[in-house]
């Protein structure tokens, strides 16, 4: 049983579903309608530190790239490779530093010096002091890649249930047997909880804590554009540093790129606001002005339309991947804050290998749900109904 049909779920259900369990999916709205209709579908390792989520962003890759290459273009896939800009000697340094314990860690980068900048992107400032280019780094349409993972996952067998919304947990003692929704009860061997901004409200129900918190963000799309006026996505270094930070405040840092379409993304905004859907109109002109900053002929562009969502953020920045002890019988992939499109092919297979019983292919341990296990568990809503043996 998977709660949640976001890309994280989508993909769960499709590698459990090809590993040959039986799957049922349940999505409290529209497949995709949460988070992952509101990002820029990045597929990113030059954004991580070394450490676990480096890792998991390299493993993913290749899921992407090799397990799922067949269907690639379904989704979109573009390996366009990234482009990270310093504006001062200070700030390339500390990217060299950076790309060098990287580069240890298996990512692929090459330094670029200022005066090579414009060969990799002809539009860009001349002010800047030079950058690093990424090849890895890659783009998808994350709605496609929902919707034709959840298509693949049926292929197999898999059961996809929208608006059906999880209210509680069927128990037998302590052990999570499947899950009290809208639409009845639905008995499960094992419950994933894939549930994304919300996952923490679906653990509560369980019993777990599970500090998965949104983070609001805010992306510019302006008018199309002709064909690789943007060639990478591009970024200023100081957006590492924010995406790693813990501030609850505003932060903006330049993320540009372009699609397909002609159409060009402009990010990226952070800030822990609950799940206020307020348009802020700092943020927005923090954005624009540090946008024509990296690219001047966007002072000329029209704007289209901007959208907002929620990152499921976690306060050590490390998504909440395996078995959860407190509750036997659930599981947890969620709280993969701005990265989880990119990382969800990676969490799917891996999830998928530990439900069968197999060892993953990396090891879990430093995404441990009990790592969040600070005060009492709350009670579950309702009364645990004693279901007998559970379905597998």
């Amino acid at each position: 049983m998977v709660v949640g049909a976001g890309v994280v779920g989508a993909a769960a259900a499709y590698f459990a579903a090809l590993a040959g369990l039986r799957v049922t999916v349940v999505e409290r709205g529209a497949p995709g309608g949460g988070t992952s209709s509101a990002g820029e579908g990045n597929l990113l390792v030059s954004d991580k530190e070394p450490g676990p989520e480096l890792d998991l962003a390299l493993h993913s890759q290749r899921t992407w790239r090799e397990d799922l290459a067949e269907h690639a273009g379904q989704w979109e896939f573009e390996s366009k490779g990234g482009l990270v800009v310093a504006s001062t000697g200070d700030g390339v340094a500390s990217l060299r530093e950076l790309t060098a314990h990287q580069r240890a860690c298996g990512v692929e980068v090459v330094q670029v010096a200022g005066a090579e900048l414009r060969g990799y992107e002809p539009h860009l400032s001349e002010d800047l002091a030079g950058g690093a280019f990424y090849p890895q780094d890659a783009q998808l349409q994350p709605m496609l890649a929902v919707a034709h993972l959840l298509r693949l996952a049926r292929g197999l067998g898999a059961s996809v249930c929208p608006h059906t919304e999880v209210t509680g947990f069927l128990r037998d003692g302590d052990r999570v047997t499947g899950v009290i929704t809208t639409g009845g009860d639905l008995p499960a061997g094992a419950v994933l909880n894939a549930a994304g901004t919300w996952a923490g409200q679906v653990a509560a129900l369980a019993g777990v804590p599970l500090p998965v918190h949104p983070r609001r963000g805010f992306v510019l799309v302006t008018e199309p554009l002709p064909a690789r006026t943007i060639r990478h996505k591009v970024y200023a270094a100081e957006y590492v540093g924010d995406v790693a930070s813990s501030d609850a405040a505003l932060q903006t840092s330049p993320v540009v790129e372009g699609t397909r379409a002609g159409t060009v993304l402009i990010g990226a905004s952070r800030e822990r606001v609950g799940f206020d859907r307020t348009v802020s109109v700092p943020a927005l002109g923090a954005l624009a002005s540090k946008a024509i900053a990296l690219f001047p002929m966007l002072r000329q562009v029209r704007l289209m339309r901007t959208y907002l969502g929620f990152r499921p953020y976690c306060p050590d920045h490390l998504p909440v991947i395996g078995a959860d002890p407190r509750a036997p019988g659930l599981w947890h992939a969620c709280g993969h804050e701005g990265a989880g499109i990119g990382l969800a092919a990676g969490t799917g297979k891996l999830i998928a290998q530990a439900l069968a019983g197999r060892e993953p292919d990396l090891d879990l341990a430093a995404f441990a749900p009990e790592r969040f296990s600070g005060g009492a568990p709350g009670s579950s809503p309702g009364r645990p109904r004693d279901t007998g043996e559970a379905r597998p």
